[in-house]
C-alpha cells in the first residue's frame, strides 16, 4: 500500500467538497428564500388611496388631519394618497412672487400659498400627484435621505418604459432628456411626512407658462407623453404605487371601502 502523496490527498478533500457543494447552495438559497419571506412579513403596512380628481384644498385639509393623527398617535400605519388635482398654482411657504407672471389682485386662477418648501408650481389633470403621509422614525430620520428615496421612486417609475430618469446636482426633482418631468415639495412635523410628489404623464402643459417653475428658469417642464405619446395616468399610477412600496420597503393594502 502505497503512503498517500500531495496530490492524492488533494484530490480527495477536493471530492469532498464537490459533493457537498450542492447541500451547501441549497443552504444558501433556503437562506436568501427566507431573508425574502422575513423582508415581505416584517415591512411596514402602507395604505394606498387612489382618490382621483380632487379639489387642492380638499387634499390638504385630508393631509392636515392624517399628520395631525399621526402626531398624537405615532405608530399608526403609513398612507400613501394619489390623485389628480383641477388647474391651481401652488406656493410654498417662503416662495417668491417674482415668479408668478400674473397679478395675484387681478386673476381667476386658483392660488393656494402652503407649508411645503420651494417656489412655485402647477398642478392639473392627466399629473400625478402622491402625498406621502410616513413616520420617518420608521425609515430614516434624514430629510436628504427621504427627498432622494422620492425622486428614486419617480426614477424607478421611467424606467418601467425604458426612461432613464435624471437627478441634477443642488436641485430636487427628476429630469427626462433635460425636461423636468417631477417635482417634489415636503413639509416634515415631528418626522411625520407630508406634501410629496408631481409626475407630468399627460398633462396640458400650457398653464406652466403662467409661472417659472421651481424658480428654475433655464429647464423646461415635460412630460412623459412627449417621449410615450399611448401612455395613461392608470397605468403610470400603478406603477408608481409598486416602486414606491420597493424603495420604501412597505406593504401596501386598500383600505376596505
Amino acid at each position: 500500500m502505497h503512503p498517500l502523496t500531495f496530490l492524492d490527498l488533494l484530490n480527495s478533500i477536493l471530492s469532498e467538497i464537490s459533493a457537498k457543494v450542492p447541500l451547501i447552495l441549497d443552504a444558501i438559497a433556503v437562506i436568501k428564500e427566507n431573508s425574502v419571506i422575513d423582508r415581505i412579513s416584517s415591512s411596514r403596512r402602507c395604505w394606498l388611496y387612489h382618490q382621483g380628481l380632487v379639489p387642492y384644498t380638499v387634499a390638504w385639509e385630508t393631509q392636515k388631519l392624517l399628520v395631525a393623527e399621526r402626531l398624537r398617535q405615532p405608530d399608526l400605519d403609513d398612507v400613501l394618497i394619489l390623485l389628480e388635482h383641477p388647474p391651481v398654482y401652488t406656493l410654498g411657504q417662503g416662495a417668491s412672487l417674482k415668479f408668478l407672471k400674473f397679478d395675484l389682485e387681478q386673476t381667476n386662477w386658483e392660488v393656494c400659498r402652503v407649508e411645503r418648501g420651494g417656489e412655485v408650481t402647477y398642478h392639473c389633470p392627466g399629473q400625478l400627484v402622491g402625498y406621502p403621509i410616513l413616520n420617518l422614525r420608521y425609515h430614516q430620520q434624514d430629510l436628504h435621505w427621504y427627498l432622494r428615496q422620492l425622486e428614486e421612486v419617480i426614477i424607478q417609475t421611467l424606467a418601467a418604459w425604458g426612461l432613464k430618469g435624471d437627478r441634477i446636482p443642488g436641485l430636487t426633482g427628476v429630469w427626462l432628456e433635460g425636461c423636468k418631468v417631477a417635482a417634489i415639495g415636503i413639509k416634515v412635523s415631528r418626522w411625520i411626512t407630508m406634501h410629496g410628489f408631481a409626475l407630468n404623464v399627460c398633462p396640458d402643459l400650457s398653464g406652466f407658462q403662467q409661472i417659472i417653475p421651481c424658480g428654475i428658469t433655464n429647464k423646461p417642464v415635460g412630460s412623459l407623453a412627449q417621449f410615450i405619446p399611448e401612455i395613461t395616468l392608470t397605468q403610470v399610477r400603478q406603477q408608481v404605487a409598486l416602486s414606491f412600496a420597493e424603495v420604501f420597503h412597505l406593504r401596501l393594502e386598500l383600505p376596505i371601502p
